[in-house]
């Protein structure tokens, strides 16, 4: 396959030289009708690029096949059978795979209870039953890790009948699970396994980097291009090989989620990123591995500061790491991950990828430099000076691996869609809650609906919530009150 063409970059090339002309939508007319403020801030080749795709970029009927010719090439270039293109993230693509392999089955779907928001909106969505596989957890640490090979068996020991497994990996702290292993056994019982590799799509480029889920085994794999690849903010692709999942039903699924309006821009960045990653991936890789090995131990040799690395590799724990995901332990200052987020972000205008209540995430790209590593290293420093004179964080009741473990009493569909009502927090234990609660980042629901409420959780997102903890999703910004099932 000729991985030098662009297909969409090359319609989209052909649209301007032959000056077409649309009296359909975008209203903006390639920007000729753009606000000038507008243009000011985002530029007039954002507007030019901003066509229709069908009926536009491409005749109504997708005669010229576009589309399918900038996602063959997709495909190809990371060993998978067949590849599609989302426009509205991983988010979509995530529930349409769940919605392929369980949708309508008796049996549910195992997946690890420390999944994603967009997981918990498509058992909402689907009405899927979710049987959880429980984390790994590292009490001291307050971390979770990705569920092991042995932990996935006890699961379809336990859950025979389900429909097929969901895996994260990477996490969003780059935490890898085994795959390969956690593949053979779902295949041994002729069940397709998805994983969820939003923070993945580098992975298939370079040796260095965990084994990605394609060359794993996995069924389906869903992957955000714009988070760890060159793709605008929406831009994701799931891959599928093998004869475990409908591809038709599949592809259903997601026109049945997806946008009637594909952004063409984020099609085209999406083409433009495999063309690269094949003509030049090992190379830009290589050098960014390195400069995040060399920002590590900056970071790490910074007073009272650790560097994770290998405290997160084990047996009882993760199974490989993506190690351009430079996660930064604080505790040892005295201070929070939300506080170091908060100075960093006022005092050097620099903005990382997660903080919790000890922790702070700093990702690093094959777009970054020498430039933009010491500018990290030197503002960390900065803040470790100023970290002196912080006043202590607000305490966070951290629950038990147990207390965070609440009971599924509901389906989530049924919990958020039936009658609710608002309950104060004093009341709230022992309610089921019909509203997700999502520490954001990472986006992983401490709460979903459909579970039992109790005094632990309600505890710590009351006190992370004081404490600089995002909560974007509760129905009461202040939790004040909580909304659980009528």
């Amino acid at each position: 396959m000729d991985h030098r063409r662009a297909p969409v970059l090359e319609a989209l090339a052909d649209y301007h030289r032959c000056g077409r002309y649309g009296f359909s939508p975008p209203g903006h007319r390639q920007g000729r009708g753009a606000d000038e403020s507008v243009r000011a801030v985002l530029g007039g080749d954002l507007f030019r690029a901003d066509v229709l795709a069908r009926g536009g970029l491409d005749d109504w009927r997708a005669g010229s096949g576009v589309l399918a010719d900038a996602q063959a090439p997709m495909a190809d270039a990371v060993g998978a059978a067949a590849t599609f293109f989302s426009t509205c993230g991983s988010s979509l693509s995530v529930r349409a795979a769940m919605m392929a392999v369980a949708g309508g089955a008796d049996g549910g779907l195992l997946l690890p209870r420390d999944s994603h928001k967009s997981v918990v909106g498509g058992l909402i969505f689907s009405g899927i039953q979710p049987r959880w596989i429980t984390p790994r957890w590292d009490a001291d640490r307050h971390f979770s890790h990705p569920p092991s090979p042995e932990r996935v068996a006890g699961a379809w020991e336990e859950h025979p009948d389900a429909a097929g497994a969901l895996i994260i990996s990477p996490s969003p702290y780059g935490t890898c699970a085994d795959l390969a292993a956690i593949a053979e056994i779902c295949h041994q019982r002729g069940k397709p396994l998805i994983v969820d590799e939003a923070w993945g799509a580098h992975l298939p480029f370079h040796p260095d980097l965990p084994t990605w889920a394609m060359s794993a085994g996995a069924d389906i794999c869903v992957v955000s291009v714009h988070k760890m690849g060159a793709g605008f903010e929406q831009g994701s692709v799931y891959h599928v090989q093998g004869d475990l999942v409908d591809r038709d039903r599949l592809k259903a699924c997601a026109d049945l989620l997806m946008t009637t309006s594909p952004s063409v821009p984020i099609y085209a960045a999406l083409d433009g990123w495999r063309r690269n990653m094949v003509a030049h991936g090992g190379e830009l890789l290589g050098a960014a591995l390195r400069l995040a090995r060399e920002a590590r131990r900056r970071i790490d040799a910074l007073p009272d500061i650790e560097v994770l690395e290998d405290v997160l590799l084990g047996t009882e724990a993760s199974h490989d790491l993506d190690r351009l995901q430079v996660l930064v332990d604080v505790s040892g200052t005295g201070t929070s991950g939300y506080q170091a987020r908060d100075w960093l972000r006022e005092h050097r205008c620099l903005d990382v990828g997660l903080a919790d209540h000890r922790r702070i995430l700093a990702t690093f790209s094959f777009a970054d430099d020498a430039t933009t590593a010491d500018r990290l290293v030197e503002a960390l420093r900065g803040w470790r000076t100023a970290a002196e004179s912080f006043d202590p964080p607000a305490p966070v009741r951290l629950p038990s691996p147990e207390e965070l473990q609440l009971e599924t009493v509901a389906l989530p569909r049924d919990a958020f869609f039936g009658r609710t009502e608002m309950v104060a927090a004093a009341d709230a234990a022992g309610r089921i809650a019909a509203e997700q609660l999502t520490p954001y980042p990472p986006g992983i629901p401490a709460v979903v609906p459909g579970e039992r409420l109790d005094a632990a959780v309600i505890d710590y997102l009351r006190s992370g919530l004081a404490a600089g903890m995002a909560l974007p999703d509760s129905a009461d910004p202040a939790l004040e009150h909580f909304r659980v099932v009528a």
